[in-house]
């Protein structure tokens, strides 16, 4: 006759899952530890020549061009604009005067920070800067994210963009 205790054993089907689960985390720490360092690919090792075997007066060859998904600098390019939000004019020329020096690159996302006392006017004047973006720098500002934020000080009209480029 049985008594209404169970064995102290566990089923197999319990420990088939427990060994699943395990094989599962075994394999993904092989395929993340298997990917190569892609910043590390790109720079030469040390002690070796950009061109090992050619001589001193033959041009090196071209580094070929980076392949993979873009990324972002970490470090965003901080701006400021200060105009009326109803002066489109001057606010895409002083876009286009501050971002002058990173002509060229493309950037990925644009966080604008627009100041006044009211949260809603603050981030109506970040959406009107934001708005403006193409039209100051089409080439620069297509297709990047943007995002409309409120610092509650100052009487308005001022915006402080930081914008996270493209890494190439």
């Amino acid at each position: 006759m049985r008594s209404g205790r169970r064995s102290g054993r566990l089923h197999p089907l319990h420990l088939a899952g427990w060994l699943f689960a395990d094989v599962l985390l075994v394999l993904a720490l092989i395929a993340m530890g298997d990917q190569g360092d892609p910043a590390a690919a790109r720079q030469p090792s040390p002690g070796t020549s950009a061109s090992p075997g050619k001589d001193a007066g033959e041009k090196p060859e071209p580094s070929p061009s980076p392949s993979g998904p873009r990324a972002v600098e970490r470090k965003p390019v901080k701006v400021a604009v200060e105009a009326d939000a109803s002066d489109r004019t001057r606010l895409v020329e002083q876009l286009r005067k501050a971002t002058a020096k990173h002509e060229g690159r493309q950037a990925a996302m644009v966080l604008t920070f627009g100041h006044h006392q009211d949260a809603g006017a603050g981030v109506d004047y970040a959406r009107r800067v934001n708005s403006l973006l193409d039209d100051a720098r089409p080439q620069m500002f297509r297709g990047a994210t943007t995002r409309d934020f409120v610092l509650l000080q100052g009487a308005g009209g001022r915006a402080d963009l930081e914008i996270y480029f493209y890494t190439y």
